[in-house]
């Protein structure tokens, strides 16, 4: 018998773990496993899973020593080619998964340069959930042109899975619509999650991946070198970014994006998702509302 899917993903990404750790990590049980988002490890303290209800002990101490060897496992027992994230406290492993790192920071000039004395990490049980915008991305265009859209939730709300499912729409052809150039500007390594140059998430045929690249800096590296015709980012949270976006609006591409708000007229309230709206380059909102029955997805027109 087929194994659940979920169950799976979450085994797989117990296999990322040291091995004393990882026999703990699979004695949760089944519905658990289901729902479970995240492997936390701490020195010192119980590993734990965190649960859409809080974080649950699974009865094993983290030994600081296990941290490292999860860091091997993780890069393939190549910690130089992933010193770029690493640095920035993450790893992207091939799977799917995600690694946050936390430790002593090697300061250079004022520069983080490495961590070393790992005392945490977060194996992020990532999940696809194709055909979340199947229907909606559609209706992202307009007599066939594609409208600049906010996708907005509150933190957790599922923004990024939403994203990254339009990217795979967009990329393979919405409906009627044909294939769009997109080029995806992943800082975090969170949307395609990339290893080694391949993303481990479907983000579509014609989707080109900047990975770990600020978007301020990564918007006008695709404009001159890509050629896109939509650009999608994950969470505006800087003033750069809506400059670096502005400009490739001005060159008429257009725009993807997440941010954190539950409502248009939460963006309004806050000076730099205000500005959002005030300079009209982004035309339509998608809404994620979450509740007991899952997600749902409302579009509405942003004002002019």
């Amino acid at each position: 018998m087929q194994k659940n899917r979920k169950v799976q993903r979450y085994e797989e990404a117990a296999a990322i773990l040291p091995s004393r750790l990882r026999k703990a990590a699979l004695l949760l049980p089944e519905k658990e496993k289901e729902t479970a988002e995240e492997l936390r490890l701490r020195a010192g303290q119980a590993m734990t899973a965190l649960l859409p209800w809080g974080e649950v002990p699974l009865e094993v101490r983290v030994e600081p020593e296990e941290l490292e060897t999860l860091c091997d496992i993780a890069t393939e027992f190549s910690r130089y080619a992933a010193a770029e994230t690493i640095r920035e406290g993450f790893l992207s492993v091939r799977g799917g998964f995600r690694v946050g790192l936390c430790g002593t920071a090697v300061m250079k000039s004022g520069t983080n340069t490495n961590l070393k004395n790992l005392s945490s990490a977060v194996v992020r049980i990532g999940r696809e959930r194709k055909g979340v915008g199947d229907k909606l991305a559609p209706a992202l265009f307009r007599e066939g042109v594609y409208q600049n859209t906010l996708l907005l939730s509150p933190p957790g709300g599922g923004k990024t899975t939403l994203l990254r499912d339009l990217v795979r729409n967009l990329s393979e052809g919405a409906g009627e619509e044909g294939p769009r150039r997109v080029s995806l500007i992943d800082e975090r390594g969170e949307v395609a999650v990339m290893v080694r140059g391949e993303p481990q998430m479907d983000v579509g045929p014609h989707t080109d991946v900047l990975d770990a690249c600020p978007k301020a800096l990564g918007i006008p590296i695709v404009l001159r070198a890509m050629n896109p015709q939509i650009i999608a980012v994950d969470e505006i949270t800087v003033r750069e970014d809506l400059s670096a976006m502005g400009m490739a609006a001005g060159c008429g591409v257009g725009l993807l994006a997440t941010v954190h708000a539950g409502s248009v007229e939460e963006l309004l309230r806050k000076p730099l998702t205000r500005q959002l709206l005030e300079n009209g380059v982004f035309r339509l909102a998608v809404r994620i509302i979450r509740d007991e029955r899952g997600r749902a997805y409302e579009l509405e027109e942003l004002p002019c």
